[in-house]
């Protein structure tokens, strides 16, 4: 007979539970409650939490992926809801979410999972250790998460169903996006390249062929354009700068074109943008500084020159510069992380190059800031307020892993490797600040780089020296 285990953990929130369990119950929730250290993929899902909806995942155990198959049995509104696992790596499981108000009108969170190890009875004590440390992470994650996203939106003013409308929904940041976006009762449209589905608020549009149906863009609330080219995929031949240039300038071109002929225009147009603007340079660079001369430089140029026409029809037209978004599900942090978790990551040649970079909850919050300041126009920096050298976020991504840090990786070897990208990307020294998020009152969720690798690490930041 398989023995039965308990976790249990809870969290308070300062927020009355109808809001608390409201979060819970929009599409969008599972994806933000997915440890980015350990993701998963939505391969399907039925009715949100109510009872007989089922969930489909796909998820790894180290190397090893698995699919997970989630039913969902008991619901009571703003009380409680459960699932049992149908299919997964577990004998068995059942995962109440309870709701509790206190006197304060605040929420008390408890989840109470109860399971089964699928092994003999003498080989689950060191396999159970494993599964309630790895539980501890993932739920202090998910009730920071909860109640971190709960609060920011209370702070705003936003309209509940506020209509977004995401271009790259896909990409690292976007996939990130519209979750954040849907938990707090907005609703999200989808701009997609493939054949739309309206059930699910997509739209199609084909930029090369400067195609999009105008009359579906009416009475959008906010136009967030992520769409572009990795930059960091590959050497940069003259046909990958070429495309560099037109995923960006085409699109954007198209979007404000057809904005500015809308009878119901958007309130503001985010079009996203870089600190490549500013290229390779030294000193404390803000919105007020003009471009550098690299070819990332000039790309943004042109990027953020191609949405003039929204800006000619009276549009509130934004171009968020963003830093080197850290999160270990993409990107920079995601290419470093295999060789600093075996204590051969270091820093990059003298490792005296600035490191503006941001935290993806940042990211999502800051287009939420943006959405609710009418004063916002123009370039905004996307970036902590405490950028670091390359050295100093070397040994403090090592101390976070607990890893020992590994040797330099010579300049030499990133050019050769990389040739021009490498210079512009790795090697280049941007040091940024962002003044128009602190002067317009946005608070940063994560300002601090060690705080905000302990968070999407699933490291607790008390236990790292």
């Amino acid at each position: 007979m398989k023995r039965e285990h308990e976790f249990i953990s809870r969290v308070r929130i300062p927020a009355p539970v109808h809001e608390v369990f409201s979060w819970h119950s929009r599409p969008g929730a599972i994806q933000r409650l997915s440890p980015p250290w350990d993701p998963l993929r939505i391969i399907s899902v039925s009715n949100g939490i109510l009872p007989g909806s089922r969930v489909v995942m796909s998820l790894q155990a180290g190397p090893v992926p698995f699919t997970w198959e989630a039913l969902h049995t008991r619901y009571e509104k703003n009380r409680l809801f459960e699932d049992i696992q149908v299919r997964g790596p577990f004998s068995s499981w059942t995962h109440v979410h309870a709701f509790f108000e206190d006197e304060k009108r605040c929420t008390l969170l408890e989840d109470r999972i109860s399971y089964a190890l699928p092994f003999h009875p003498m080989g689950t004590f060191v396999l159970n250790r494993l599964v309630e440390e790895k539980l501890s992470r993932i739920f202090n994650f998910r009730h920071k998460t909860t109640m971190d996203d709960i609060l920011f939106h209370r702070a705003y003013d936003l309209k509940p169903g506020t209509r977004f409308l995401v271009s790259g929904a896909s990409g690292m940041i976007g996939s990130s996006l519209v979750p954040f976006l849907t938990t707090a009762g907005y609703r999200v449209w989808r701009l997609v390249r493939r054949r739309a589905d309206p059930a699910k608020n997509e739209i199609f549009w084909d930029p090369a062929k400067a195609k999009i149906d105008a009359k579906l863009l009416e009475d959008f609330d906010a136009v967030i354009h992520l769409s572009g080219e990795n930059i960091g995929r590959g050497r940069w031949t003259n046909e990958k700068k070429k495309r560099i240039i037109e995923s960006r300038v085409m699109p954007t071109l198209l979007l404000a074109e057809t904005m500015a002929g809308l009878k119901k225009p958007p309130m503001v147009f985010i079009s996203a943008s870089a600190i490549g603007f500013y290229g390779n340079r030294s000193g404390i660079l803000s919105e007020e500084n003009g471009p550098g001369e690299d070819f990332i430089s000039d790309v943004c140029k042109k990027w953020e020159a191609a949405a003039k026409p929204a800006i000619n029809a009276g549009i509130r037209t934004v171009f968020p510069r963003i830093g080197v978004v850290l999160h270990p599900a993409g990107g920079a942090l995601k290419k470093m992380l295999p060789l600093f978790s075996i204590g051969l990551g270091g820093r990059i040649g003298h490792g005296r190059q600035f490191m503006s970079w941001i935290g993806m909850d940042d990211v999502l919050s800051a287009m939420v800031h943006i959405t609710a300041r009418p004063e916002i126009r123009g370039p905004v920096n996307l970036v902590s307020p405490l950028a670091v050298t390359n050295e100093h976020f070397a040994h403090t991504l090592a101390r976070v892993l607990r890893r020992p840090l590994g040797p330099p990786v010579p300049e030499a070897l990133i050019t050769a490797l990389f040739g021009e990208m490498g210079k512009e990307t790795v090697l280049s020294s941007t040091r940024v600040r962002p003044k128009v998020l602190m002067d317009t009152g946005y608070t940063f969720r994560h300002p601090e780089l060690k705080q905000m690798l302990c968070h999407v690490l699933g490291r607790y930041q008390e236990s790292v020296k």
